[in-house]
Order: C-alpha cells, then sequence, then structure tokens
C-alpha cells in the first residue's frame, strides 16, 4: 500500500473503531466502581487496584511492546493486542470476585500496552509526510470521543442491566476494528534481526511502574507517605540507570541519538504538557458536575461532551491552517487557547450555571485539537520507519508518566484547598470526598463552596503549564516536521 492508496484512510477508519473501545475504558469503570463494591463486596483497596493494576501494566508495557513491533512487524501484534483487549473485556464483565476482575484488568492492560504504540507506528509508516498530521488528528480524536461516551454508555447500561455489560461495551468496536483491519492494513515488515535489549527493557519497565505506583500512592496518602517516596525514588534511580545504559548498549531499547532531535524531543514535551491540560481537566469536571449540579454518570458524561466537540473542531481547523502558518504557530495558539479556557474556569463560582462551563470547557477542546496532534505529529517526524513502534512507545510512556504525575500534583491542590474551605467540625469522610460532603446535612452549601475553591486553584495550576507549554512552542518547537522539510527541501527523508 503505497502513500496515494485511498485504502490506507480505510484502514485509519477501521483503526479508529477500534481505539474507541481504549477511550472507553478509560472513565467506563469509574462508572461501575460504586456498583462493584456492592457486587464483589470489594474493599477499598481493591477497589482502587480495579484502576491501578491495568495503569501500571500498561506503563511497563509500552517501550517492550513497541519494540517487539518494530522487531516482528505492527500488524500482526496490533490484531493479537485487539483480540487480547476483546477477551479481557469480556473476562472483567464476567469476573465473579474482586481478584478474578484485578487479573482480567491486568490482561487489559497488556493489551492496551501493545495497541496504543502499535496503532501510532501504523500511522507513522502509512501516513509519511504532511498527511500523518490529519491521520494523528483522527487517532486522537478517536479515543478521546471515548472518554465522554463511557459515563453516557456505561451509565445507561447500569441503569438497565448489569454491571458486566459496561465492559461489554468494549466488544463490538473491537470486532468491527479486528475484521476490517485484516482486510485493510498491509503487513508492515519488521526487522527480525534486531536484538531485544532485555536489560534496558527491565530498567525501563521497572522504572516506569516502580514511579507511576508512587505517584498513585502520592494522590492517595499524601506526597509525605512512605508508600509514595519509595517507589516514586526506585523508579527514578531505575529509569536512571536506564538512561545511562542506553550510551553504553550495543542495540539499546530506545536509540540516544533520537533525544537529539529537536522534533522528538520538543514534540513529545509539548505533547506531554497537552495532555497534563486535558487530564487536569478531566480530573475536577466530572467531580463538579457532581457535586454543584448533582449529576449522575449519564449526565456527566453528556457534559463533558463539549470537550470533544471543541477538540474535533480544533483538529479540523488547525489541520487546514496549519499548511500555511506551521506547527510552531498552530501549536502556540492551542496553548493559547487551553489558557483562556482554564483561566476562564478557574473564575467559577457555585451560582455559574451549566452554559458557563460549556463556554470554558469547549475553549479546552478546541486548545487540545490545535496543540496535541501537531505537537505529536512534529515527534514522530523524527522516527524512521524502521524504529516507529518503540519511538511510538516512548511517546506514550512520558504521556502517560506526565498524565499521572498531573493527576496526583492537581489532586493535592483540589483535596489541600477544598478541605481548607470546610468548617471546623467536618466529619473526615466529607474532608476526603466532597460526593459525601454534599450529603451531610447543614453542610452541602460550604461543601460546594469548598470544592469550587478548590477547583478554581486547579485550573490555574493547569493553566500555568499552559503558558509554559506556549513559551516552549515559541523557543524550540520546529515549524515543521523532520521528515516533511526534507521532503520539501528535495533530499532523501532519514529520519530517526
Amino acid at each position: 500500500m503505497n502513500a496515494s492508496d485511498p485504502r490506507r484512510w480505510w484502514a485509519l477508519g477501521a483503526l479508529a473503531v477500534a481505539l474507541l473501545a481504549f477511550g472507553l475504558d478509560v472513565t467506563v469503570l469509574s462508572v461501575a466502581l460504586p456498583t462493584l463494591a456492592v457486587d464483589l463486596r470489594a474493599s477499598t483497596s481493591q477497589l482502587q487496584w480495579f484502576s491501578n493494576a491495568y495503569t501500571l501494566v500498561l506503563a511497563a508495557g509500552l517501550l517492550p511492546a513497541g519494540l517487539l513491533g518494530d522487531r516482528f512487524g505492527p500488524k500482526r501484534l496490533l490484531l493479537g493486542a485487539l483480540t487480547l483487549f476483546g477477551l479481557a473485556s469480556v473476562a472483567c464483565a464476567y469476573s465473579n470476585s474482586a481478584e478474578t476482575l484485578i487479573a482480567s484488568r491486568v490482561l487489559l492492560g497488556i493489551g492496551g500496552a501493545f495497541l496504543v504504540p502499535m496503532s501510532m507506528s501504523v500511522l507513522a509508516v502509512l501516513f509519511p509526510g504532511k498527511d500523518r498530521g490529519r491521520a494523528i488528528a483522527v487517532w486522537a480524536a478517536a479515543m478521546a470521543l471515548g472518554i465522554p461516551l463511557g459515563p453516557v454508555v456505561g451509565g445507561w447500561l447500569l441503569d438497565n442491566f448489569w454491571w458486566g455489560s459496561a465492559f461489554l461495551i468494549n466488544v463490538p468496536p473491537i470486532a468491527i476494528g479486528i475484521v476490517m483491519l485484516i482486510r485493510l492494513l498491509p503487513d508492515i515488515p519488521g526487522n527480525p534481526a534486531q536484538r531485544i535489549d532485555f536489560r534496558g527493557i527491565a530498567l525501563s519497565s521497572l522504572g516506569l511502574v516502580a514511579l507511576t505506583y508512587g505517584l498513585v500512592e502520592a494522590g492517595d496518602r499524601g506526597w509525605d507517605s512512605a508508600w509514595a517516596l519509595v517507589p516514586m525514588l526506585g523508579g527514578v534511580l531505575l529509569l536512571a540507570g536506564f538512561a545511562a545504559w542506553l550510551g553504553r548498549a550495543r542495540d539499546p531499547l530506545v536509540d540516544p541519538k533520537l533525544f537529539s532531535s529537536n522534533g522528538f524531543r520538543w514534540g513529545a514535551v509539548l505533547a506531554t504538557l497537552a495532555s497534563f491540560a486535558m487530564m487536569g481537566a478531566m480530573f475536577v469536571l466530572p467531580q463538579y458536575f457532581q457535586a454543584v449540579f448533582g449529576t449522575d454518570a449519564l449526565g456527566t458524561g453528556l457534559r463533558l461532551l463539549p470537550v470533544v466537540g471543541g477538540l474535533l473542531v480544533g483538529v479540523q481547523i488547525a489541520d487546514r491552517i496549519r499548511p500555511r502558518l506551521g506547527a510552531k504557530v498552530v501549536v502556540t495558539a492551542g496553548f493559547a487557547l487551553l489558557v483562556a479556557g482554564l483561566a476562564i474556569g478557574a473564575n467559577t463560582s457555585v451560582g455559574h450555571g451549566y452554559g458557563f462551563a460549556a463556554v470554558w470547557v469547549s475553549l479546552i477542546g478546541l486548545g487540545l485539537g490545535f496543540s496535541l496532534p501537531p505537537a505529536m505529529d512534529i515527534a514522530l517526524g523524527a522516527l524512521s520507519p524502521a524504529r516507529a513502534g518503540v519511538g511510538s512507545g516512548l511517546l506514550q510512556a512520558l504521556r502517560q508518566v506526565g498524565g499521572t504525575l498531573g493527576v496526583t500534583i492537581l489532586g493535592t491542590v483540589l483535596n489541600a484547598a477544598y478541605r481548607g474551605g470546610l468548617p471546623a467540625g467536618t466529619p473526615d469522610a466529607a474532608r476526603e470526598n466532597v460526593a459525601v460532603g454534599v450529603r451531610v446535612p447543614g453542610l452541602a452549601d460550604a461543601a460546594r463552596r469548598a470544592f469550587v475553591h478548590g477547583m478554581n486553584g486547579t485550573l490555574w495550576v493547569c493553566a500555568a503549564f499552559a503558558v509554559l507549554g506556549a513559551v516552549l512552542t515559541v523557543a524550540f518547537l520546529p515549524r515543521t516536521a523532520e521528515d516533511v522539510a526534507e521532503a520539501e527541501s528535495g533530499h532523501e527523508v532519514v529520519a530517526g
């Protein structure tokens, strides 16, 4: 399949359908947790591990998955990942104990760890040059669409069926995607002679797991907890050892020369910062809608749709103006829109209605559409087809850690401001969770005011990171992806 073959766009459509399941799974679990606590008699710790088991395995598997894709070719591994993701979803749905569900979530994480970098490496190969930006926009929109749809569809299913149906919603898009990709996706050759860097895999995987676990624990227990500090320190040391190993290994897991590329380095940094802003918004908004407006899961999902609507519009506008203005201008505009949306949101009061929220939420989505896909395209433009898998895995690992760090930092800001705004004598359960606070007689109004105050501080922190993104974009981001610039100059494209 060459660069002019229209079937590659059909293959992208099939991939987008399959990726919808990945986005759905991000939020559907949160809808099902209250029911799982009752039906599976799950403890608080087990409820946390329903999420953590998936997150940690995903973090550990991204780089090894990318390497295996480069060695064996991405098509077979992508189809295998989709199959595992679908089977693991069925296993989650029919789990009869908390332990079984945790094990099923581990399998789901393995499938996701292969699915994300394999799908992105396919884009890097099938859509070289100028078409890749549009393809990445479709890729990002497909996964983002699942985030608000998870509560919408999951909430409706939980209201009408048993809790397992919330996991079975993954199966139809996965099945459709597999059938279409078998027919439409070409065999992309790998490099069987490529050696596997086992030491690099061990250091990077253990480091990412330890760091991610520490960040998750910091969000639950606080930054001064040994349960957070010890794994975070261990993760940093392991990743430092991984970085040192890259300079000595004959066939390193990640080519150190990749970091010398301005396109990959700054594209990855800016994509991570944009993801930070997105994770911040997605962290506070569901709690805000439920605490202040009293919405259920379905209502919350519907109120999140402006994020995706803004993203889809932003993607279309950015795709049209980028050839004339360049990625630097477009991504800068995207961060500026993020700053505007977050700053407006940071001035929310308890008396504001949903119309006010819809405006700034839409601006955030618009900013993401301008900033995230072009930044990722610049990063992928520095990858050669032979290293697209591990490069994509590295990009996603950075975004994964950045998103987890973002939620942890923002959760700390939110909780500190919320607890500080509550009156003395507030019950501990209400101090820990605004959903409890608004149900305590005589405390509801104070809890809402305290939460909105905390949300505003959280959004100001997000806005500060978005300002940093705009400054870094102006200072360092190339105007055009490296492979596109070389093609336009008439030179042979040699990336990575």
